[in-house]
């Protein structure tokens, strides 16, 4: 599906704090349309691996996208999965010599490295081309939204189960902003990432 800047669209604007009213960067936040779309192309990201840790360390895609995962380190990585969303694992390399992997099922994907039990990282799949990551104010903003009803999905890292889904509504040219506070944070991020290797593949 190619996208195209639509006439009269609207711009989502959400902010996203803690019951304490600490700002969240990182949130990821979907407008997920009620009539699901079929996608045709095949978008490519990347994720780097930079002083062994993954770059950017949390990242929303679209389903049916490509990720590249560059090492730019002076030493190997083993990049691996094993979340239900995508299970995979890129063996010893450097450089761009891993192949892309291609995310095809929405969910959560935790990413870690054999070989460096510090590094963790996130990609949130999702199914919808209307997304955004929270920067450092805790603001996610959505641009070019053609006019109809969404389902408003919001993930975190240190989520430690699933945010209502709750709808929302954008008429054309709308400027809409709005808050959501989260309140099943854990305290720290959580890996979920097992220490049997060997049983995951």
């Amino acid at each position: 599906m190619l996208l195209s800047i639509s006439v009269g669209a609207a711009e989502f604007s959400l902010v996203v704090k803690d019951t304490k009213g600490n700002l969240q960067s990182d949130a990821v936040v979907a407008l997920v349309p009620v009539q699901k779309n079929q996608y045709t192309d095949t978008p490519t990201v990347v994720i780097d691996q930079i002083d062994k840790q993954f770059v950017p360390g949390v990242m929303a895609v679209r389903v049916n996208t490509l990720v590249r995962f560059p090492n730019s380190d002076d030493i190997r990585h083993h990049v691996y999965s094993f979340s239900p969303a995508k299970k995979f694992e890129l063996r010893l390399y450097h450089g761009m010599t891993a192949e892309p992997v291609l995310f095809d099922k929405p969910g959560t994907v935790v990413l870690g490295c054999n070989i460096h039990d510090s590094m963790v990282g996130y990609i949130f799949v999702v199914d919808t081309p209307y997304f955004a990551v929270a920067d450092a104010q805790g603001m996610a903003r959505i641009s070019q939204v053609p006019a109809g009803k969404y389902q408003l999905e919001i993930y975190h890292p240190r989520m430690n189960s699933n945010y209502p889904v709750s709808s929302v509504q954008l008429t054309e040219n709308e400027t809409k902003q709005d808050l959501r506070v989260l309140d099943n944070l854990s305290e720290a991020k959580t890996s979920k990432l097992d220490d049997e290797f060997s049983d995951l593949f």
